[in-house]
C-alpha cells in the first residue's frame, strides 16, 4: 500500500491510499481519482514528506481536542452520507461485484457493503483497490 497526499484543481489537499503507484497511475488515467472534499477532477499528487518507519512500540499521539477535529468528523461523515446515497447498497456481494467492476465483466460504478476479512485480503492481493466506510455512529 501506498499513500498519497492528493490536490485537487480546487486547491483541496487531502490523503489517499492505493495499492501500488502503477495503482495510482492506472486509476487516475481512468479519471477515478476524485478530490475527497467537494468531488472534482483532475487530482494530482502534491508535494508530501517522506515516511519514516516506526517501531510497534512507539505510540502515535492522537487527541479528541484537535482544532481540527469537528471539521475531520464531519468530512467523514460527508464522505459517508455521499456513498450511502450516491452508490448502489451490495451487501455482502461486495468482493464479487468489485473483482466484477475491476476486471471489466460489468460497467464501473460506485458500490458499498460488507465483506469478511478473507475477502478484504484477496481483493487487496488482486489489487483490486476499495475504501473502508468509515463507522460514524453517535457515540463514537
Amino acid at each position: 500500500m501506498i499513500q498519497y497526499s492528493l490536490q485537487c484543481s480546487k486547491g483541496h489537499r487531502f490523503d489517499a491510499w492505493f495499492k501500488s503507484a502503477a495503482a495510482f497511475d492506472e486509476q487516475q488515467a481512468r479519471g477515478l481519482v476524485e478530490c475527497a472534499v467537494c468531488g472534482a477532477s483532475p487530482v494530482e499528487k502534491a508535494l508530501m514528506a517522506p515516511a519514516i518507519a516506526r517501531s510497534d512500540a512507539e505510540r502515535v499521539p492522537l487527541s479528541a481536542a484537535h482544532p481540527d477535529f469537528a471539521r475531520f468528523r464531519e468530512m467523514l461523515r460527508d464522505y459517508r452520507r455521499k456513498v450511502m446515497t450516491e452508490a448502489d447498497y451490495v451487501g455482502d456481494r461486495f468482493a464479487d461485484e468489485a473483482r466484477k467492476m475491476h476486471f471489466d465483466e460489468v460497467e464501473a460504478r460506485g458500490i458499498y457493503g460488507e465483506a469478511t476479512r478473507e475477502e478484504v485480503v484477496s481483493l487487496l492481493e488482486e489489487g483490486i483497490d476499495f475504501l473502508p466506510l468509515p463507522d460514524m455512529g453517535e457515540d463514537n
